[in-house]
Parts: C-alpha cells; structure tokens; sequence
C-alpha cells in the first residue's frame, strides 16, 4: 500500500519526520517529497504551501506521480461553533467558501459540473474515529470550509457560518478533496485547532500552530498503524 500524508506549512510536516526518521528526499514540481518506507508500506510526505492551488497540485502529484492509494491531510485549523485550541476535529464534508458565481444563480461555493460539498471517505473516517475511541480523545466531526483566505474576523467567521454551516475553516482541505475525487482516491481531513478565527487569530495561530500540528500528526501515525495492520 502507497499512503500520502500533506500538510500546508513545513511546521505541519516536521511532526511526522520526527515519528519517521528515516527517509527519502525527492524532489518533484518545484516541491519536495519524503518517501518512508514503514512496515512494508510506503508514505510519501509533502507540504503542500499555503492555499488550495499548491495543494491540489500536491495531492494530484501523490496519486498521478507516486501513485499513493490513500491520502491523508493533516494539519491545523481556525474554529467556528465553539471549538477550541488542540481539538481535534474531522471533516465529513468540505467546500469552498471563497467560489462566487451567484451572479448566475448558482449557489455560494458550487461550480458547474461539480458540488458544493465533497464528502470524505468514510471508511478513512471510521478508522479515525477508531483511533479516537482507542485514545480517548473527542473528535469533532462536520464541515470544514476552505478558501485562500486567513480568517481572522468576526464578521467573516458569522458569514461563513451562516451559509456553509461549518466547523472550522482552513485554506487546503476543499482542494485535496477535489483532486481525490476526480481521480477516485479515497481521502481524508484531520485539523487540530489553533485558533478561533476571530479579532484574536493571528495571534493564537503563532503561538499554538506547533502544537496543534503535533497534536494531529500523533493522531494519524495512529491511523496509518490500523490502515496497515
């Protein structure tokens, strides 16, 4: 099996290269690639750079390139409804809150031929709320809006709330699952929480990001270990 593990920020990666020490640089469309070899498994590991373009390029790099079977995000998130810094939530479904052709009468976040939410693979997501229950650990659940934005006002946050209705918002997650369910492979969206995505974000996501990326990272070293049992 060939897994690929992306994270937007090199602070979101360095977590897993701790976890595996041991690994192969490869560089490949202006990014580099971390190939580990782990109980007879491949990971190829990448972040992807900040916004949902770098990371449709990375995760459609991991299936067309490395020919990875299963892809996981793993990263961090600012909260909306109540979460808070290093809960750990998944995304059963994901949009882009930043796409607007309303103008045509479609609905905020569709694009012709396509939807407005995509929904994550569920059997990825069973093995994450295994993971969970086996660690007892809380794992929110529900729709994670993505656009190439840092939301950092209460304004923006009630907007997004009021027509997506989601959990946490981030700037990759809507991107990967596009490229993975154009090119049929089964994904999944881990964020750890490091900020609320208000007045007050910029300064919470510096001083939690590191944090809160381990946070997530620990939590999807424990599902690739069920993954490949």
């Amino acid at each position: 099996m060939i897994i690929g593990i992306i994270g937007a920020m090199n602070e979101e990666i360095q977590p897993f290269l701790k976890l595996f020490d041991t690994h192969e640089k490869i560089e490949f469309g202006k990014n580099v690639y971390y190939r580990i070899s782990y109980n007879n498994t491949e990971i190829y590991l990448a972040y992807s750079k900040i916004g949902k373009v770098h990371a449709a390029i990375t995760a459609s790099s991991m299936i067309l390139q490395f020919k990875c079977e299963k892809i996981i995000f793993s990263g961090v998130a600012g909260g909306l409804q109540g979460l808070k810094v290093g809960d750990l939530l998944l995304a059963t479904k994901l949009c882009q809150h930043d796409v607007d052709i309303s103008a045509f009468g479609h609905p905020l976040g569709f694009i012709p031929e396509s939807q407005v939410f995509i929904e994550s693979d569920s059997s990825l997501n069973a093995i994450a709320k295994e993971v969970a229950k086996d660690s007892g650990i809380h794992l929110y659940e529900g729709v994670v809006a993505s656009g190439d934005q840092f939301i950092h006002s209460i304004e923006k946050k009630q907007w997004i709330l009021k027509h997506f209705n989601a959990i946490a918002v981030e700037m990759e997650g809507a991107s990967v699952a596009v490229a993975c369910d154009c090119l049929g492979v089964p994904f999944c969206i881990l964020r750890s929480i490091s900020d609320s995505a208000d007045g007050e974000a910029d300064v919470s996501f510096d001083e939690f990001l590191e944090s809160s990326a381990k946070i997530s990272a620990q939590f999807v070293k424990k599902m690739i270990d069920k993954i490949i049992k």
